[in-house]
């Protein structure tokens, strides 16, 4: 491939909320490729070509983003269809990883929604160009029965609010809180602003510029402005490049002058813009006269107006890479330059330019980045010709270790050409080229199988294949585990790691129903951990095997593929397990009070504002050298004098006693760290991390007589002042007004009125709290937005589908940690609160105290509580007379 053949392919992958017709708009594009040989005309839409899983299709939901290879004129076309729900999101980071552009789809009835956010973040961060795709269009006329101006006004809204979020994007003020954002009032769109909102050149999508098409994919009609443009410009004696610019915004068309406006108050109130006139009214009368509902595919084919858009707005390879580069390789700042090889960094560069430029030569380095490893049955696997003699000459421990299930690479080619059979170095994201021998564990050599191009649920072998491809891989499966950058050199940096969305938040603990099938278990635990990008498999202090999942529809396919496909074993699955945090009463606003107050104990704790504990929940990752912890604990260092006399400041100014009392210095330095690491890993409530505070150590140094008298031969023991150190974090937090922390998601809902009763029964029962309710304009359906704890969150869509007949859908993402306000040791003492409370042997415990046992009682912890609640006396059934 040279580089006009490069200037040919596009890599494209399809993005929007769940349920907005991703999946039916690919079978369209799928049906007008190679003349339907792959999928027929006639059954595009309903077959969904895409979601070829058994699960997939009983669920009518797209799980894994796949891919197929389509030919449109003389361009070649990648296309990955991605999930729309927010269980899947990490199969969204996947595909855009592999992408160039992407196709966004809003429904035009629904708009935007939770995963619309979502996608566009992601689209974002990867750098990708994006098209939008008004996708539903027929329900403004044939459900809403609207008339063409208020569709209109609905459809400029949508554009508007689309654009709104990107802006967003681009000036750096979008916070990372989705639900901040979607709960907020919505902005009222006036007739005086509609007129300046399309006249922004900066906004990314505009109809007027071709990267907006309209369309009901499942009819198979859509349509650019541009279309209307060319076939009215005969009509109206005009260029079609006047009349696109045109079509779509404040724009009026007076017959008597035959002249265009801009500004209504030229053309009349009675006359309607541009866009109603000659694109909205014909397509409602032609739509409602219409019997058969291919006719509009015929007068306006989906295929050709969505392809068109994407091969003349979304960029090549080449173009991409370009731009793409400051994300896929970050450039590296080598401090002390000196020490290292030169001839080293002058390769890595050369690799660096390589995946900037896509450079397809022979002589190029071959770097591939691999998102994700997915199993295939081995019966789907295709062989013939070279590959059946290459598979039989080379030894497949792939085939061998997964038995029925082949692992293949989901790749993008960023550099050089790739070639079946060679020999390439897996990188992991943590190699460094300039680090020698200490790096080597990070890097391994592999040969490669074979190559396929993906078709959907099909592969078609391939010998070779150039930079700027989407390709499959086998021959990786025993080398990576999620992801991993592929090199022909070993001088060459790890693509940078893509970025998930949210984290797996359900954990659930299994096991065999028979303990004979252990084994078996493992090896399938192993294979899920490795065919799913998402799903973490972990062994508790317990020793339970605990499964993380992204929510409960990703939990369920796990389980299912652990049954049926990896592990072949009937499994028993524990209640969800609930993490909770620890914290103190209060909101942090009084940190520096806390500080001036500071009383004489040994340890003293105290509530952080809310913004830094949500920094340093953020900031994590950034803070790898600075004594953190797994929990996300982290060791701040003060500068008392007592510090620099014992030498654990570095700008100590005076000079360590001697080295016996320096040594036992630091041994003391770090038994406190390792003692506030225990303490804040497991509080005093439940063992669960501590969430949101601060501890001061105030350290005292005894005078040399005090030390003159204890034994020379007994020294400070590691494990009492790691002892002493917990026992003191736990207990300050047990005097200052303990708390338990749950996580809440935020839930956006849509229902009728008829069913708002039973879903605000549904809602209470769930200790959801409402933050709005809100009327979908031009339709007769509510969206209401609520937090909801996770604990409860188990089982409420069925739930709420049951009490609201299934009139209610829900999808949850996981938003933020919030502190329940109740104190779970609260017993009523003043003449109010027994006469509100009851005298304390009567009254119920609170959430909090609930939550904190059912955690204890899992953990084995002692729990406070009566076995036997009213006794009465014992009596036998028998009685003798």
């Amino acid at each position: 491939m040279d580089e006009s053949d490069g200037r040919k392919i596009r890599n494209i992958c399809i993005l929007a909320h769940v349920d907005h017709g991703k999946t039916t708009l690919a079978d369209h594009l799928i049906a007008s490729s190679g003349d339907g040989e792959l999928l027929k005309p006639r059954l595009a839409g309903k077959v969904r070509y895409m979601d070829y899983l058994d699960e997939e299709q009983r669920r009518a939901i797209t799980m894994k983003s796949s891919s197929i290879s389509l030919r449109y004129k003389d361009y070649s076309l990648n296309l990955i269809d991605s999930p729309g729900h927010m269980d899947f999101c990490s199969e969204v980071s996947t595909a855009a990883r592999l992408s160039d552009g992407a196709l966004v789809l809003v429904d035009a009835v629904e708009g935007v929604h939770i995963q619309t956010h979502a996608v566009l973040r992601q689209a974002w961060i990867e750098k990708l160009t994006p098209c939008l795709v008004l996708n539903k269009i027929d329900r403004l006329i044939c459900e809403l029965r609207l008339s063409p101006m208020e569709a209109y006004t609905r459809l400029i809204r949508i554009v508007h609010e689309v654009n709104g979020i990107v802006s967003a994007y681009k000036s750096e003020k979008y916070l990372s809180d989705v639900d901040s954002i979607l709960a907020s009032p919505s902005g009222e769109i006036t007739d005086e602003s509609l007129e300046l909102l399309e006249d922004d050149e900066e906004v990314t999508f505009q109809p007027q510029k071709g990267n907006v098409v309209f369309v009901c994919a499942l009819d198979g009609w859509g349509f650019g402005v541009s279309e209307f443009a060319n076939f009215y410009a005969s009509k109206l004696g005009a260029k079609a490049e006047t009349l696109q610019k045109s079509l779509w915004g404040p724009r009026y068309y007076i017959p008597k002058t035959k002249m265009i406006v801009g500004k209504k108050s030229y053309a009349g109130s009675k006359i309607k813009p541009m866009f109603v006139q000659f694109v909205l009214e014909p397509l409602w009368e032609v739509y409602e006269a219409a019997l058969d509902p291919g006719m509009m595919s015929r007068w306006l084919p989906l295929s050709d107006a969505v392809l068109s858009m994407a091969v003349k707005h979304l960029p090549d390879p080449i173009s991409a890479q370009a731009y793409r580069i400051p994300r896929l390789v970050p450039e590296r700042k080598v401090i002390g330059g000196n020490d290292a090889d030169s001839s080293v960094l002058a390769e890595a560069e050369h690799v660096r330019r390589s995946i900037e430029a896509c450079d397809s030569s022979r002589d190029s380095p071959c770097v591939v980045f691999v998102s994700k490893m997915f199993a295939m049955p081995m019966k789907m696997i295709p062989l013939g010709g070279d590959h059946r003699e290459r598979m039989n000459g080379l030894n497949d421990d792939d085939s061998k270790s997964e038995s029925d299930e082949c692992f293949l690479a989901f790749a993008r080619i960023f550099s050089g050409v790739l070639r079946a059979g060679q020999r390439v170095f897996v990188i992991s994201a943590l190699y460094d080229p300039l680090k020698g021998e200490s790096s080597q564990k990070y890097i391994q050599e592999a040969e490669l199988h074979s190559i396929y191009l993906m078709m959907g649920q099909g592969l078609k072998p391939v010998n070779e294949v150039k930079a700027g491809n989407v390709v499959a891989i086998r021959g990786l499966g025993p080398y990576i585990s999620k992801s991993a950058t592929l090199s022909s050199t070993r001088n060459c940096w790890p693509l940078a790691s893509m970025e998930f969305q949210v984290s797996p938040t359900l954990r659930v603990a299994i096991e065999p129903s028979d303990p004979s099938d252990m084994s078996a278990l493992m090896k399938g635990l192993r294979l899920l951990n490795r065919a799913d990008p998402f799903v973490e498999i972990t062994v508790s202090a317990r020793g339970e095997h605990v499964l993380a999942a992204a929510g409960e529809v990703h939990l369920e396919r796990c389980i299912k593929d652990l049954i049926d496909r990896f592990a072949r074993v009937n499994i028993e699955v524990s209640s969800p397990l609930v993490s909770y945090r620890e914290t103190i009463e209060g909101d942090g606003s009084n940190l520096l009070e806390s500080l001036r107050s500071l009383s004489l104990n040994a340890v003293h704790v105290m509530k952080l504002p809310h913004s830094l504990t949500k920094l340093l929940d953020e900031s994590t990752d950034l803070l790898d050298g600075r004594r953190i912890c797994e929990d996300g604990s982290i060791l701040v260092r003060g500068s008392p004098h007592v510090s620099q006399r014992l030498g654990f400041t570095e700008d100590s100014t005076e000079t360590p006693p001697d080295s016996a009392l320096y040594s036992e210095a630091l041994t003391l330095e770090s038994s406190i760290v390792s003692g506030f690491q225990l303490a804040t890993a497991s509080g005093p409530l439940c063992d669960e991390p501590m969430w949101g505070l601060a501890f001061t150590i105030e350290s005292h140094l005894a005078q040399d007589s005090e030390t003159e008298k204890q034994p020379e031969n007994f020294g400070i023991f590691t494990g009492q002042v790691m002892t002493a150190v917990k026992d003191a974090c736990r207990a300050a937090v047990l005097q200052t007004n303990p708390r338990i922390v749950e996580a809440m998601y935020f839930c956006e809902l849509n229902t009728a009125p008829e069913y708002l009763g039973p879903m605000y029964a549904v809602l209470s029962r769930r200790r959801a709290r409402v933050l709005k309710e809100e009327m979908q304009e031009g339709s007769s359906l509510f969206t209401v937005h609520a937090y909801v704890p996770v604990s409860e969150s188990f089982g409420f869509a069925d739930e709420l589908r049951k009490g609201t007949s299934g009139g209610a859908s829900a999808l949850m993402v996981l938003s933020h940690w919030e502190m329940l306000e109740e104190d779970p040791f609260f017993v009523p003492k003043t003449e109010e609160e027994i006469e509100e409370f009851g005298d304390g042997a009567s009254v119920l415990p609170n959430t909090a105290r609930k939550l904190i046992n059912a955690v204890r009682r899992r953990k084995g912890l002692h729990v406070e509580e009566k076995v036997v609640q009213h006794a009465t006396k014992q009596r036998t059934l028998a009685r003798k007379v």
